[in-house]
C-alpha cells in the first residue's frame, strides 16, 4: 500500500513517500522538505510533484500519515487541512501521530520516559511515556515550565531533540538523550503502525493537537 506522510508542525516541514505491507513495515520511498513560512502554497504542489516524479497519481494512496501537533498553530492547521480535503475525496484513511510519541519512540531508553520538545517562551511540551521494546504507551502530555520539567523528571530519561532541554537536563545531572527531530519519515513509520492496529479517524475526526491554547483564544478567556 502507498501511503503519503506529511509534517507541516514546525519551522521546517517534509512530505514523505512509503511503500508498506503488513507485518513487513514500511519502506519510505522518499521524503521532500518543505520550507517553512509557505506551507500553505508549497504543500499541495509539492504533493503533486512528489507523486508525479514516482510515477504515481493521487488515486493510488492506500492512506495517510499526518503529524497532529504539537506544534505551530498555523503549519499544523495548513497539514490537516490538506489532509482532511484529500482524505475525503479518496475516501482514504487516516493516521494521526504526536511528535511526542515520535521523540520518545526514537530513543533507546525503554520504561517510562519524557519526551520534550522545545515551546518557545520559555516552556517545553513533555509527553509522557511507557516505551515497552517498539511500542510506547502514551501517560499525558503538557505544556511546562523549566522548574515543573525539573520537578517531575527525578529518575526517568529525558529524550530531546532541542539543545536547551538537553543542556537543562545534563545540568540537572538527569539521564537524557539527544535525538534527531522527527520529520515525515517518522510520521509514516508510526502513522503504519496505528493504522494496522485500526487506530485511525475520519477527515471530521482529525483534530490538531496543539497542547497550548493560541494567543486568540487567551485574550478571549482573558476579556483582554
Amino acid at each position: 500500500m502507498l501511503l503519503l506522510a506529511v509534517d507541516t508542525s514546525g519551522k521546517h516541514g517534509s512530505i514523505a513517500l512509503a511503500r508498506c505491507q503488513p507485518g513487513r513495515g514500511c519502506e519510505v520511498i522518499e521524503a521532500v522538505p518543505l520550507a517553512g513560512g509557505t506551507f500553505s502554497a508549497q504543500l499541495v504542489p509539492q504533493i503533486a510533484a512528489l507523486l508525479s516524479q514516482h510515477r504515481f497519481s493521487k488515486q493510488d494512496i492506500g492512506a495517510f500519515a499526518v503529524a497532529s501537533g504539537p506544534g505551530s498553530f498555523t503549519g499544523l492547521r495548513v497539514g490537516l487541512a490538506a489532509i482532511k480535503a484529500l482524505a475525503e475525496v479518496l475516501h482514504r484513511p487516516i493516521a494521526a501521530v504526536s511528535l511526542l510519541e515520535a521523540v520518545a519512540r526514537s530513543g533507546k531508553a525503554q520504561g517510562k520516559v519524557l519526551a520534550v520538545m522545545d515551546a518557545g517562551r520559555g516552556e517545553a511540551y513533555v509527553g509522557e511515556y511507557q516505551v515497552e521494546g517498539a511500542g510506547a504507551h502514551g501517560l499525558q502530555e503538557r505544556l511546562l515550565t523549566s522548574e515543573e520539567l525539573l520537578t517531575i523528571a527525578t529518575g526517568l530519561t529525558v529524550i530531546t531533540p532541542d539543545k536547551r532541554w538537553l543542556d537543562l537536563a545534563l545540568g540537572a545531572h538527569l539521564r537524557v538523550e539527544q535525538v534527531s527531530c522527527p520529520s515525515s519519515d517518522t510520521v509514516a513509520r508510526l502513522g503504519w503502525e496505528r493504522i494496522q492496529a485500526g487506530e485511525i479517524v475520519s477527515p471530521e475526526q482529525l483534530e490538531a493537537n496543539y497542547i497550548r491554547r493560541s494567543d486568540a483564544e487567551i485574550f478571549a478567556k482573558s476579556g483582554g
